[in-house]
């Protein structure tokens, strides 16, 4: 069974830095497209990020691409989101969301839930200013 848990939210200050951990579990393929979403209370679920293992591409939404790295460790299965500059509009619960299989780069497309088929629970980050 094809799983995926997020870690590392939490309560941090403005400015700060946060690393968020996606681990999968389940994959029969090293092949797969893992994008991070966000979505804040009375707010649309929106991408943020996205990571092709075929490729090692990535792709970031326009407002979090100065701020927002993606990475991953194929070898664990995990992807992580480091967050830098932390603002309060960043306060969310965030997910991560898997096409497993993949073998298409990262791109805008990937930022829209209708392409992943698994998702995690979410992990809450709340920024205090």
């Amino acid at each position: 069974e094809m799983q995926l848990v997020e870690s590392g939210g939490g309560l941090v200050q403005a400015g700060g830095s946060l690393r968020l951990s996606c681990a999968a579990s389940g994959f029969t393929s090293d092949d797969y497209t893992i994008g991070w979403f966000r979505q804040a209370p009375g707010k649309r679920r929106e991408g943020v990020a996205c990571i092709s293992s075929f490729d090692r591409s990535t792709y970031y939404a326009s407002s979090v691409k100065d701020r927002f790295t993606i990475s991953d460790d194929n070898a664990k299965k995990t992807v992580y989101l480091d967050i830098d500059s932390l603002k309060s509009e960043d306060s969310a619960v965030y997910y991560c969301a898997a096409d497993p299989g993949s073998t298409y780069s990262a791109g805008s497309f990937y930022l829209q839930e209708s392409f992943y088929d698994y998702w995690g629970q979410g992990t809450q980050v709340t920024v205090s200013s």
